[in-house]
């Protein structure tokens, strides 16, 4: 199946709206379904240096990756790819899911989470696991970041050291050092030579606001 297809538009029509269906109204502003669409439009960038990727996969498991979204703060949160999976796989076979794609579809699903630290073994789950963590950087994952930190409780930034040069770094406590303990990290981990180049873009953004930032904060 190819990009930009009726057929591919129809399936992301059904998925899009059977992950609307599952979140029963449970979804938060870091994982709606824009984000769905972010992660699908990421993923077609990354799909065009892969011809020999399996589309309807990526697609599906773009727009379902998140059918069960743990807070991050919960105890359970590893498990939440492995049974977004799983409702996934009850779920699908109604829609007319190939039955063949399903193993390649669920894989997918739980490797794409950073907190389950499952190895992307197939092309099609690289991809989408590039494509869910280019949507934590650049601007969108800023505001997401600080979404996510404010539903938490966490502070903005530490009073009088918010680059941590003289502490350690404690994303539990600040948002801002989420910059450095995780999002620093991503492009490094990303699967794809175009999601490591898209995710140094992003990256760099994210590091001029963390100056500018902290200089407003200390009152430069």
């Amino acid at each position: 199946m190819q990009l930009n297809t009726p057929e591919l538009e129809a399936w992301r029509t059904r998925l899009a709206a059977l992950a609307l269906e599952c979140a029963a109204g449970d979804l938060d502003g870091a994982h709606d379904a824009s984000h769905l669409d972010r992660v699908w439009r990421n993923a077609q960038s990354l799909l065009s240096d892969h011809p020999e990727a399996d589309v309807l996969v990526v697609l599906a498991a773009c727009y379902l990756h998140d059918l069960v979204n743990l807070p991050k703060n919960d105890p359970a949160r590893a498990t939440a790819s492995r049974l977004s999976a799983e409702l996934a796989r009850e779920r699908l076979p109604a829609l007319g899911f190939p039955a063949e794609k399903m193993d390649a579809l669920a894989h997918a699903i739980e490797a794409h989470s950073f907190s389950a630290a499952i190895t992307a073994r197939t092309l099609e789950a690289q991809i989408v696991q590039d494509a869910d963590r280019l949507d934590g950087l650049g601007l969108v994952g800023l505001a997401r970041m600080f979404y996510i930190s404010g539903k938490m409780g966490r502070g903005l930034a530490h009073g009088s050291d918010p680059l941590a040069l003289d502490r350690p770094l404690d994303d539990q406590a600040y948002s801002l050092d989420h910059i450095m303990v995780k999002l620093a990290r991503l492009p490094g981990m990303m699967q794809t030579e175009a999601g490591r180049r898209l995710g140094e873009r992003r990256l760099a953004v994210l590091m001029d606001f963390r100056d500018d930032f902290a200089a407003e904060w200390c009152g430069g």
